[in-house]
């Protein structure tokens, strides 16, 4: 993924910060260096660390405290590393980040739009993914073909195509979730399911406001799977 497009240093910056953060030679609840001492340790202008410091804080892992400079919140999972190149990483958020506001409006529009045979063919691909579950497989199709199922079932086929068009970045992302979700406890998977249940319980009872809400929380805490959270200080 990460050789969609060319890096810009902003992305350089974010990816050698977030390597720092995961070797914990920025531990977290510490302290950032100063803009201006990061700027001459990584060779660049002040606004390029700006830039992918204000990248780190959107995605989670450091917090500007104001007369007191960043701190660093999370950082990625060890295990992730094991799985893609630390550059990969901050593609991977930026696609969940889009999806976060595509599937969560398909889910709106499926939980107006939905007939009987829309229902059956959620239920359908849930089973599958369940099952999957249940043989500590990775299940990356069957996961596609339930999120799928409800951007079809949105009637709008506009939500459907994108999900397509981006088949090979999502199942990047959600290879990855996988995994390191079949390295944890295995209460990770059952919450897991438990996302993907709320979202298709809204839609079968009609409540848009609700399925959006809950294929938002699902995609974002998937997003955030990838990191490792606060710590106790």
């Amino acid at each position: 993924m990460s050789e969609t497009r060319r890096p810009t240093l902003a992305d350089q910056v974010y990816d050698q910060l977030l390597a720092k953060i995961l070797e914990e030679a920025y531990p977290v609840h510490s302290r950032l260096p100063a803009e201006e001492v990061l700027a001459q340790e990584f060779g660049v202008s002040r606004p390029i660390v700006r830039a992918a410091l204000s990248r780190l804080r959107d995605d989670g892992i450091v917090q500007s405290r104001r007369g007191s400079g960043s701190y660093v919140l999370r950082r990625p999972d060890r295990q992730l590393i094991s799985f893609v190149p630390l550059e990969s990483i901050s593609d991977v958020q930026r696609c969940y980040e889009f999806r976060i506001d595509v599937e969560g409006a398909a889910a709106a529009w499926a939980a107006r739009r939905r007939d009987d045979e829309d229902l059956a063919a959620m239920d359908q691909a849930y089973e599958v993914m369940e099952q999957t579950y249940e043989q500590n497989a990775l299940g990356v199709d069957s996961d596609q073909m339930l999120h799928l199922a409800i951007a079809r079932a949105s009637k709008n086929p506009f939500f459907a195509s994108v999900l397509e068009s981006l088949g090979e970045q999502i199942a990047f992302g959600v290879k990855l979730s996988r995994s390191l979700t079949l390295l944890d406890a295995p209460g990770r998977q059952q919450l897991v399911l438990a996302e993907h249940r709320a979202v298709l319980e809204a839609i079968r009872l009609k409540q848009p406001a609700v399925a959006e809400a809950t294929m938002r929380h699902h995609i974002t805490a998937a997003k955030d799977r990838m990191f490792v959270g606060t710590q106790d200080s």
